[in-house]
């Protein structure tokens, strides 16, 4: 008799697996991302403290943005990612599968392991708010 390679437990919906692949493989570049926002950050100060033309800094100041968004990404993808495939819900799915899984989100978010996450995005997320509405990379009409 052949021995079957069929994992035990239950299946996942084809999409749900899929989304949750694709969360960890961003989430692996959340250090990288990070790393990189930390440098554009630290390319715009050091732009504000000497005498740059107003192009370059908003270059910088749309760099920054741009690198913050990235890890943001990251770091929500390692979220959902960290909750696991119950979590993840379809438009395909019906409306059931879709409440259990918004259930499962809010159970998931009061986990230890989930937590650290939610913190880290939303820090990412208020530095991001923050820096749009501190910096105009755009010329404001005037009235």
């Amino acid at each position: 008799m052949k021995e079957s390679t069929m994992p035990l437990g239950r299946r996942g919906n084809k999409d749900v697996v899929e989304l949750h692949e694709a969360d960890r493989r961003l989430a692996a570049g959340y250090a990288e991302r990070l790393a990189a926002a930390t440098e554009a950050e630290r390319a715009l100060r050091d732009a504000q403290g000497d005498a740059v033309a107003p192009e370059e800094l908003r270059e910088l100041t749309i760099a920054f943005d741009v690198a913050l968004t990235g890890a943001l990404a990251a770091a929500e993808a390692a979220e959902r990612a960290e909750m696991g495939p119950k979590a993840y819900a379809t438009d395909a799915q019906d409306a059931k599968a879709q409440r259990a899984a918004e259930i499962e989100v809010r159970k998931a978010k009061a986990t230890v392991s989930v937590r650290p996450w939610t913190d880290e995005v939303d820090r990412l997320r208020t530095a991001r708010e923050a820096h749009r509405l501190s910096f105009r990379t755009a010329p404001t009409a005037a009235v």
